[in-house]
């Protein structure tokens, strides 16, 4: 292959490293794909930078050492994303979304990838920092904001099942008490999902009690790993007490007005800060 130019290597190279969040790229790799020299890629590695520095459209970051290269991660540009979250948060308020229970009805929303995935980008962002080697949620509906959260942070996705499966091979398998319906459930992780002493994030769409993270935590503890965080795309002011504490989420339902009808959905304070 022919050597290719400066500005094909950065193009072709902005979408090999966005493509794969988190993921360490040897420089080697690049050099020897685009046929020039580990200080020519060192170079357009910082022209890299400065263009996603400058449209604020994530990091790169260089890792030194034997193992080192170049990764990126996205990092949420808050001007953008917040206006979106609000506009998220304008159409879960229709009158027409609310559930028995005080539930929301956020399908749509969960399963549009252009939603979900800015979403997913917010949470892995926060938990960043805490190294989790997977995420791990309860099927169904938190499927789509946990594999998207773990896409962003390069680990797998690990989901607990409300029934064993024959396909999941021998399971841990607890009960645990619902927040909102306060019924006994159970749920199951195979024992082939994770490792001990391994480091989990929990990620769901909805807290109401927090019951179900209550119950992936102490599912967790049976294989002694370690909860590093759990991050929610919605969660209700009530009850206040919950069931876990320490958790984020990223949009909060304040309140059901049912004779209305109306809900009051805003985005959490802390995207403010």
């Amino acid at each position: 292959m022919a050597r290719v130019n400066k500005n094909d290597r950065i193009g072709a190279m902005i979408k090999i490293l966005t493509d794969r969040p988190n993921h360490i790229f040897n420089l080697q790799e690049f050099s020897e794909l685009f046929c020039v020299s580990k200080s020519t890629i060192s170079e357009d590695i910082v022209s890299i930078r400065n263009i996603i520095d400058r449209f604020s459209l994530g990091k790169i970051e260089t890792v030194t050492g034997a193992a080192g290269g170049v990764r990126y991660f996205p990092k949420p540009n808050w001007s953008m994303v917040i206006p979106i979250i609000e506009k998220i948060c304008e159409i879960l308020s229709d009158p027409g979304r609310i559930l028995p229970g005080g539930f929301i009805y956020m399908s749509d929303i969960l399963y549009t990838p252009s939603k979900i995935g800015i979403l997913g980008e917010v949470l892995a962002h926060e938990f960043i920092d805490q190294r989790p080697d997977f995420v791990i949620t309860v099927e169904t509906k938190g499927i789509p904001i946990a594999m998207v959260t773990a896409r962003a942070l390069n680990c797998p996705m690990v989901i607990a099942r409300r029934d064993s499966k024959a396909t999941e091979g021998s399971v841990v398998t607890i009960n645990y008490i619902s927040a909102s319906s306060r019924r006994i459930q159970t749920m199951s992780l195979s024992r082939r999902a994770v490792k001990e002493g391994q480091r989990g994030l929990i990620v769901d769409d909805f807290m109401k009690g927090g019951g179900t993270a209550k119950g992936l935590s102490e599912l967790l503890r049976e294989f002694d790993i370690d909860v590093v965080g759990i991050g929610v795309v919605v969660s209700t002011c009530e009850p206040s007490k919950k069931m876990v504490s320490g958790y984020k989420s990223i949009i909060t339902l304040k309140e059901i007005d049912h004779e209305t009808g109306q809900a009051i959905i805003k985005p959490a304070d802390w995207l403010y800060k």
